[in-house]
């Protein structure tokens, strides 16, 4: 497992080990000592346990996010694609952080096995690049409704830079996110 820091450091793209011979292949998608020594390495925090699975099905063009939960619940996720393929966005919310409002995206795929590591404090978006697109991802906390968030994914401020060749398709509640500026920060 190979942790490398996007530009906004305490979000880690995780490139697993892969081996891969005549039969296919084998990795190791999770590895808590693994990813805490890591983190270590990079001083970065040691998250809290994760506490719960999600997995969603979407069709291309799929935009969902951006996503947060604040305190008491606040979410890390580990996120990784596993059929198709999604450009996945976080966006720094923490109050006092010098990347404040800054956001990083990465490609997210099947076939490139990436995961990311969102830590709590980021909002969170992602969208499908390809239809039949498999998204799982490891919480740090339990859904909690009273404490989720949604920031608009076309914010100005934000100007996140979605794939503008694909349609987007968005749900009722993530067209009624609230302007960056306008949000609860972390």
């Amino acid at each position: 497992m190979k942790l490398v820091q996007t530009a906004i450091p305490d979000v880690v793209v995780i490139e697993p080990a892969v081996f891969a011979d005549s039969r296919g292949w084998f990795m190791e998608s999770f590895n808590e000592q693994r990813f805490h020594a890591e983190l270590a390495k990079l001083g970065l925090p040691v998250p809290r346990a994760f506490v719960q699975d999600n997995h969603s099905f979407s069709h291309k063009g799929v935009l969902r996010g951006l996503h947060y939960q604040l305190p008491p619940h606040p979410q890390g996720k580990l996120v990784r694609v596993v059929r198709g393929a999604a450009l996945d966005v976080a966006v720094d919310i923490r109050k006092g952080s010098p990347t404040l409002g800054q956001w990083v995206a990465v490609e997210l795929t099947a076939t490139n096995q990436r995961m990311l590591w969102i830590p709590e404090g980021f909002a969170h978006g992602f969208m499908t690049l390809e239809d039949n697109t498999e998204f799982l991802y490891k919480t740090t906390d339990y859904y909690a409704k009273d404490c989720e968030r949604c920031i608009a994914w076309n914010d100005e401020t934000l100007a996140i830079a979605w794939s503008g060749a694909i349609e987007k398709i968005i749900s009722e509640k993530d067209a009624q996110g609230l302007p960056f500026n306008a949000a609860d920060l972390f």
